[in-house]
């Protein structure tokens, strides 16, 4: 299977711009590189603050399996937190 990867102009203020170098400097990545390492993450991050909204309000609803829900999330996190040593 070829995996193509799609490309995305973007504009940056110069602000955006300078410390983006800044920090892919100090990484030793080419710019790029850490600009979508930023996006991933803040899809990611994006993507679990849904998923904490939804069930924050499956719970507040009373749905019936939102302490195991809870449960399997606070699991997940702590597993997260660990594995970022």
């Amino acid at each position: 299977m070829v995996r193509v990867m799609e490309r995305l102009n973007l504009t940056l203020d110069s602000d955006t711009s300078e410390r983006l170098a800044r920090h892919a400097k100090r990484a030793g990545a080419p710019r790029a590189a850490y600009a979508r390492g930023i996006i991933r993450d803040a899809l990611e991050a994006r993507e679990a603050l849904e998923r904490r909204r939804k069930l924050a309000a499956d719970y507040v609803a009373g749905r019936a399996d939102a302490q195991k829900l809870l449960k399997d999330f606070e699991a997940a996190q702590l597993e997260w937190f660990d594995g970022k040593d």
